[in-house]
């Protein structure tokens, strides 16, 4: 088995809300921010700004790396383990598009301290972290 690295970008509107979107390929019908593997040879932040305008169309700069997450609830439910770099990144313009409409069927913006389930362990654990001020804490196993 090979662990996957991954980053998953936080981006918040003017209002405080973060961008989500509803995944109806893998992940599906689970709701996660922007985001995806790394490619060889990649940074984290070119990761981030490419994910996002691949997935949403929109423009981000200045990604900074604010947590990891170890997604052992996925490799349990799943056998997939990946280990997401959990970015936040400067939302500068654009309106969320389905540009991957075999991956996302919906972009919304959502208040952060209640975000629709079912919910991506990665994005979920991603969050958490952002609104509690911490980077990493260790995955609770079944």
């Amino acid at each position: 088995m090979t662990v996957k690295v991954g980053v998953g970008v936080i981006i918040a509107n003017p209002q405080g809300q973060i961008l989500l979107g509803k995944r109806c390929g893998s992940h599906a019908p689970f709701w996660s921010i922007p985001g995806g593997h790394l490619e060889e040879g990649e940074t984290f932040e070119q990761a981030a700004i490419r994910e996002v305008e691949e997935e949403t169309g929109l423009i981000v700069a200045e990604p900074r790396l604010i947590g990891v997450t170890n997604n052992l609830g996925t490799w349990i439910d799943e056998g997939v383990h990946n280990v997401s770099m959990i970015m936040v990144a400067t939302y500068i313009r654009g309106e969320p598009q389905l540009r991957e409409p075999e991956k996302c069927e919906q972009w919304r913006w959502c208040n952060p301290q209640r975000m629709p389930e079912p919910c991506f362990e990665a994005c979920r654990n991603g969050v958490q972290l952002w609104l509690n001020g911490e980077f990493y804490h260790s995955p609770i196993t079944k």
